[in-house]
């Protein structure tokens, strides 16, 4: 019999949200470069500048969002902040006729990630015996990155499913984000 303590219940339900967020943001992550150059007939380098602006964005976040949940010492109200964001940026995609909704829903997604990190590493830390913290932040990130191994799967599935409607896709990849 196993006598090891459990992790706390707010680890397990973290690596569960970040499953589902990783599954939903890589599927659209996936299909992006395709929906903005087939569908939306946008150039390659589009493609690049949309996540520089993107990934720039959630970095800066990670700085304001880290300070400020050490200065309140509240974690929850960020993360789900963040995760709120994210999962609120999705339905943007299938709508999107032009770039400009695309951009504004990538940057609304990146700067939910980056609000939601550091708070949600910090509660991880806080909500778990330093004996166990290895164990917790090691669970957490694999079942994020369970999540990213399954999107493309999901997403090749789907396009497959749906005869390659992306914004379909895109439909449906918004629901593991809702969850």
């Amino acid at each position: 019999m196993d006598k090891r303590p459990a992790l706390p219940r707010s680890v397990w339900i973290l690596g569960i949200v970040s499953l589902l967020m990783d599954l939903s943001s890589e599927i659209y992550h996936a299909l992006l470069p395709a929906f903005l150059t087939i569908t939306l007939g946008l150039p390659v380098a589009a493609m690049g500048a949309l996540d520089g602006v993107a990934e720039a964005t959630a970095n800066i976040a990670k700085l304001a969002s880290g300070r400020l949940s050490d200065r309140s010492q509240r974690r929850k109200p960020w993360i789900l902040l963040g995760y709120g964001m994210a999962a609120l940026s999705k339905p943007l995609f299938p709508l999107a006729t032009t770039a400009l909704p695309v951009l504004g829903a990538r940057f609304v997604d990146r700067i939910g990630k980056g609000i939601r990190g550091a708070p949600r590493d910090a509660m991880i830390a806080d909500d778990t015996p330093p004996a166990l913290r290895g164990r917790a932040f090691g669970l957490r990130q694999s079942l994020d990155t369970v999540g990213a191994f399954l999107a493309p799967l999901a997403a090749v599935g789907l396009m497959i499913a749906f005869a390659g409607d992306i914004r379909a896709v895109f439909w449906v990849a918004a629901i593991p984000a809702a969850l």
